[in-house]
């Protein structure tokens, strides 16, 4: 992936704020460790799959300390509401008192998409609406609805996605998992010198393959790299590489490896494949008067190009092979069912939703329109984010096939959201609904639609 092409990217969540209002999803003090989709960040920044110990840690914290969904929050929605507006009420409310946030704040009174925007003049408010469900605390330590396992929207993430709208406009936000130049130019050496015997197993070169090739680095742009959202991006990119080269098992059937895919077939020594998750709604739609917005379509699909190796390591890129595009097909037509079964996909779903509806507030000025300013969101001293140990690196691994012209061993990749271009083709609806449906309840923040 061009990262240059690319304005805005995102995809290993953690815990959350803690100021005066915390947003931290356990008031453990990030005693979890920096754990989140199966994935760990160690104090030096090195990125690995979490133990099962570890993991089991994690998920024992967060179940002893999210408290479970009350009255009508335990029971699912096709369409919530939530005030903006009401949100900033609720937020400063538990300021006030001193304590942290409740979970359905923190939670988003269980929204697991965006599907509608509403700017309500008559109450100086904007209104977001979408699915929504009870929450629980996934096998991982995502945080999923009950009913479909559908991830749930954080605050937090919509927090930074806000106050991020215009570095994204300047600089990008981005996330992105390179190999380096001297790591790739010790690797082509290597398999200049590789030779299988009838009936050896490639594995023996495998301690040699990683030292060679080296930790990857993790690049990114435009959000604080300790943020919840800079790991999420990091977490979901590292378990579609890891999908894609096979170092674990797809639990979608449909979905099976690249290498699988790609077993019998031809590869060039020097070329390799990069898959991202791209930024891919529908439609963005409002009605004639710029009060109301609808978002359509699953907001993911997967993308791909090869990279070509030069003598010195750096890469160009081309188009990619027939089989890596048969990949990135599959997954994007999968991926519902991935993100059921590896709520982190969910989660980066949910990071594009949030950043979309955030560049739509500030691009469109719906804030002047409605008459509401969003100042609580974006206050870093009362909601400051918990940092955590910024990823940097990926220790090397290896999952290799031998093609009749070279091997394929791993693979770069990123995940990028062009929000921007998003909110640039908006197309105007004339029949889109136009009626908020409110609330009877002058004190509540979210409310059901029960049409």
């Amino acid at each position: 992936m061009k990262l240059t092409q690319a304005r805005l990217m995102i995809a290993v969540a953690m815990s959350g704020l803690v100021m005066v209002a915390s947003l931290t999803t356990a008031g453990f003090n990030n005693g979890g460790g920096n754990r989140v989709g199966g994935v760990s960040i160690d104090p030096a920044g090195i990125v690995r799959t979490a133990t099962v110990q570890e993991n089991q840690e994690l998920v024992n914290l967060l179940r002893a300390e999210v408290t479970a969904p009350q009255g009508d929050l335990n029971s699912a929605a096709d369409r919530r509401l939530v005030s903006l507006g009401g949100l900033q009420k609720a937020i400063e409310k538990a300021r006030q008192s001193g304590g942290r946030l409740p979970a359905e704040v923190r939670y988003m009174a269980g929204l697991t998409g965006i599907e509608y925007l509403y700017v309500d003049e008559k109450n100086n408010d904007i209104v977001i609406a979408g699915p929504a469900e009870p929450w629980t605390v996934s096998e991982t330590g995502s945080i999923v609805g009950t009913k479909t396992g559908a991830s749930i929207l954080q605050l937090e993430d919509l927090v930074i996605a806000l106050r991020n709208v215009e570095n994204a406009r300047e600089a990008s936000i981005s996330c992105s998992i390179e190999s380096t130049p001297e790591g790739r130019k010790r690797f082509m050496a290597l398999q200049r010198r590789m030779r299988l015997r009838p009936g050896q197993n490639p594995a023996v070169f495998e301690s040699a393959m990683k030292e060679a090739i080296g930790p990857q680095v993790i690049k990114f742009t435009g959000v604080p790299t300790t943020s919840r959202y800079a790991c999420t991006m990091v977490a979901a990119d590292y378990q579609m590489k890891r999908l894609a080269m096979a170092l674990v098992d797809s639990p979608v059937r449909e979905l099976p490896s690249y290498l699988q895919m790609a077993r019998n077939g031809s590869h060039t020594s020097n070329r390799n494949p990069r898959w991202w998750m791209a930024c891919d709604y529908e439609s963005l739609t409002r009605n004639e008067q710029g009060t109301v917005w609808k978002l359509t379509g699953q907001g993911i699909k997967t993308m791909t190009e090869q990279d070509v190796i030069a003598a010195d390591g750096s890469t160009t890129s081309e188009a990619s092979d027939k089989l890596a595009q048969k990949w990135a097909d599959e997954m994007t037509e999968h991926f519902t069912e991935l993100a059921t079964e590896m709520p982190i996909f969910g989660d980066l779903q949910n990071l594009m939703d949030l950043t979309v509806i955030s560049t739509l507030i500030v691009q469109e000025q719906l804030e002047r329109n409605a008459g509401l300013d969003l100042a609580v969101l974006r206050d870093q001293d009362s909601l400051a984010p918990q940092a955590f140990d910024a990823p940097r690196k990926i220790a090397p691994e290896c999952s290799f096939i031998k093609g009749r012209n070279g091997w394929i061993v791993t693979a770069s990749g990123g995940v990028s959201v062009d929000a921007f271009q998003v909110v640039h083709d908006q197309k105007v609806d004339a029949e889109l609904e136009s009626n908020l449906v409110a609330t009877t309840d002058s004190d509540a923040w979210w409310w059901n639609d029960a049409r």
